[in-house]
């Protein structure tokens, strides 16, 4: 059979090994996959289909340096993973037979259990026989922080199997940003990230896991491992297996493009994750070792890890050119690498030439030009606006509290702040509030904003990252949890004694895990802005991927949406918000106001603030094409962002209110939290067509844009506050 398109060139920076182990870890595994029956009459496999698909080489190459028993484990693994998969595709995926196979996904969690001497099940299948022999073999050397983690890792991948199969039932493609998002559960790297801590002995401190770089790393390695799976697999998954889960197909249905130009786009997308990945690796990996206080063997633990990743993407790609379970016909692999000795993959000088050192320079390259008036496309928001009535005294009152709390007397004064209008927004954002919540609403939007504003003036021009760090601290440091009026002792600034106001009407009245839950979200955009300023002193366009993800943050998406759910606190089950619905649900609706407020706020950002943070300037520099074009792919995203939102509306929540449980009063719920969600976008697209934000007039057109300049150096940081109106560098 013809290839549907001629693999791209990739980018292998790093040169793959191969571990001296493989001919052992090769005959251990044949053995026990014969001996959990995964091999002659399982109707799956065969001996011959084992040895072709090669899982011990693959190990071999992306665990060069672990000893024969761990290489043995690892590729047991792989073996039940890739068993796992082609079982799923031929009992349930081909028949379409949904409810057997979530019956069969809701048994393998039992099968590890992460308390020691836990009993497990009577294994059923063979996936069940090799998860209870894995699970025994494995957790005894890990932490139960690294079981917690792998478990979850592990039923990610195994459930969101339901995810695939309930898109080919209904012929569905998803778009980019809903297929990136998935695809790390249902790919499994993840998973994989936590076998490279097992591999590699080096397990990452509890303290540092969760954090953003540690996530940045796990998330761009697993969108490398599967995006050039995407490429090597498109035939098999595609053509030969119907799938509907495959980047290439994505970017194909989304762009309207040919096989081969899609290709190229995932082979970009690829090239611009692993880039990413350095850049965290060699920047903030070592800042966060520094700043936590990492203990040497800890940091030596850390760099392991990353340095186990880097060497799985390496191995993860000469394995696909050798495999045969992928298309990789007529590509010159050379010789495979001997044990110990590197690979050849990594000298190509393409690796540092053509086409990903072009896209590295033009995301290091932008300068701000005159853009002029940038036309908006057609909002086809189904959902209709309601107004709170007691809009005008909210208007009127938290005018008053900014005045009160000094947010008027450096770069916003009345006048600005009546033009802005946030009490408008609230009053669409939640129609039904009392006049007190919209008070307290239209001031946690004024707050936000201006801090959005205030901290790429005073801290982004003058590239002042300790003075953003140690103000980002002090504000966090306000927002105390055990008595929630105390923060108001520690404010100083003008901001922090907003905040502390805001959180002390916010949080008192709450519990305290919701007040916990409270001040991570508001972390979670304060830690935004230093992010945006990172990319601010590197002059970096983000990546779409992380861009996307992050602007979800910065835009404080999850800090309103978490005062949505929290009105609903016992009428519904926490884990139900931590589904694969629910987040993608949110998820679509945050993107859809991003990129409406990216599209209304272009000309703003770029011509007049010099902003590098604006998804039509992040499209148009990863495509390398011109504003319109970049405007309309935006737009065309956002549309389908919407089109995800209804569809897990419609399809979705009333199968996952069935898989809960969900009794008349919970569903009711439900139905009231996707209407405040519904309200959240009609209020938020109203607000940008009003507001006096955005317009030419607002925009001071005529005046000069934005150029670096200006006063810098130690102890200047605070001048800049003074600086024009045009120079705010506001993210909404």
């Amino acid at each position: 059979m013809a290839q549907p398109f001629v693999l791209p060139d990739f980018y292998v920076p790093h040169p793959a090994r191969l571990n001296p182990h493989l001919e052992e870890a090769r005959r251990h595994t044949t053995g026990w996959a014969r001996r959990t029956g995964m091999l002659e009459g399982s109707g799956i496999w065969e001996e011959s289909d084992l040895q072709a698909h090669d899982y011990a080489l693959l190990c071999a190459y992306t665990h060069p340096d672990c000893d024969a028993e761990a290489l043995s484990l690892v590729t047991d693994w792989y073996v039940w993973v890739f068993f796992f998969d082609d079982h799923f595709l031929e009992v349930f995926k081909r028949s379409q037979d949904r409810a057997g196979g979530k019956a069969y996904l809701d048994r393998l969690p039992a099968f590890m259990p992460l308390d020691d001497g836990a009993g497990v099940p009577e294994p059923r299948n063979p996936v069940e026989a090799g998860l209870k022999d894995l699970w025994a073999r494995t957790v005894p050397s890990m932490s139960a922080a690294w079981r917690a983690r792998f478990a979850e890792a592990t039923e990610h991948l195994l459930n969101e199997s339901m995810w695939e199969l309930s898109n080919i039932n209904e012929g569905r493609i998803a778009n980019p940003v809903e297929y990136v998002e998935m695809r790390r559960k249902v790919g499994g790297a993840p998973w994989s990230a936590g076998l490279v801590e097992y591999a590699a002995r080096a397990e990452v401190p509890a303290s540092v896991a969760a954090s953003r770089p540690l996530r940045v790393l796990r998330d761009t390695f697993s969108d490398g491992v599967h995006l050039r799976n995407d490429l090597f697999s498109y035939q098999r998954e595609v053509e030969d297996e119907g799938e509907n889960s495959n980047g290439v197909l994505v970017l194909e249905t989304f762009l309207g493009c040919t096989t081969q130009e899609a290709a190229e786009a995932v082979n970009d997308l690829l090239t611009s994750r692993v880039q990413q990945f350095e850049a965290t690796a060699l920047t903030e990996v070592p800042a966060l070792c520094a700043e936590r206080g990492l203990s040497p063997a800890e940091c030596a633990a850390v760099a392991a890890y990353a340095k186990g990743l880097q060497d799985w993407q390496s191995g993860g790609h000469e394995w696909h050119l050798r495999s045969g379970r992928y298309m990789n016909e007529g590509l010159d692999t050379g010789p495979a690498p001997l044990p110990g000795v590197l690979g050849t993959s990594a000298l190509d000088i393409r690796n540092l030439l053509g086409r990903p050192a072009a896209a590295r320079l033009r995301s290091h390259t932008h300068r701000p030009r005159p853009v002029g008036p940038s036309p908006l496309p057609e909002f086809r928001l189904p959902f209709p606006l309601s107004l709170s009535p007691h809009l005008e005294r909210a208007r009127a009152a938290s005018v008053a509290w900014a005045g009160r709390m000094g947010l008027l007397a450096d770069i916003w004064d009345e006048n600005k702040l009546r033009g802005f209008d946030f009490a408008l927004c609230s009053a669409g954002l939640d129609p039904d509030a009392t006049p007190e919540e919209l008070e307290l609403s239209a001031e946690w939007l004024t707050w936000g904003t201006y801090g959005d504003d205030y901290y790429p003036v005073v801290y982004g021009r003058s590239r002042d990252l300790p003075g953003a760090k140690a103000a980002t601290e002090r504000m966090k440091q306000c927002m105390t949890l055990e008595d929630p009026e105390a923060g108001a002792a520690l404010a100083v600034s003008p901001m922090e004694r907003s905040l502390a106001d805001l959180w002390a009407r916010t949080a008192g009245p709450m519990a305290p895990p919701a007040r916990s839950a409270f001040r991570r979200a508001v972390a979670v955009m304060l830690d935004s802005w230093l992010w945006e300023l990172h990319n601010q002193a590197l002059h970096r366009v983000p990546d779409p991927v992380d861009y996307i993800e992050m602007r979800r943050c910065t835009f404080g998406s999850e800090l309103t949406m978490f005062l949505a759910r929290l009105r609903h606190e016992g009428e519904l089950p926490a884990r139900l918000f931590a589904s694969g619905p629910m987040q993608s649900l949110e998820h679509a609706a945050m993107d859809y106001a991003c990129l409406l407020n990216d599209l209304f706020s272009y000309r703003k950002e770029i011509e007049y603030e010099g902003e590098i943070h604006n998804a039509v300037l992040v499209v148009g520099t990863f495509f390398d094409c011109d504003h319109p074009t970049a405007a309309a792919m935006t737009a065309d995203l956002m549309d389908a962002r919407l089109r995800e939102f209804l569809h897990v509306k419609e399809h979705e929540l009333p199968v996952l209110c069935e898989d809960f449980g969900l009794d008349g009063d919970a569903r009711a719920a439900l139905g009231a939290y996707v209407g405040e969600l519904e309200d959240w976008l009609a209020g938020i697209l109203n607000w940008h067509r009003r507001a006096r934000r955005y317009r030419e007039e607002d925009l001071g057109v005529g005046a000069a844009p934005w150029r670096p300049g200006g006063p810098t150096g130690l102890g200047t940081s605070a001048v800049r506050a003074l600086l024009p109106e045009r120079g705010a560098g506001a993210r909404v």
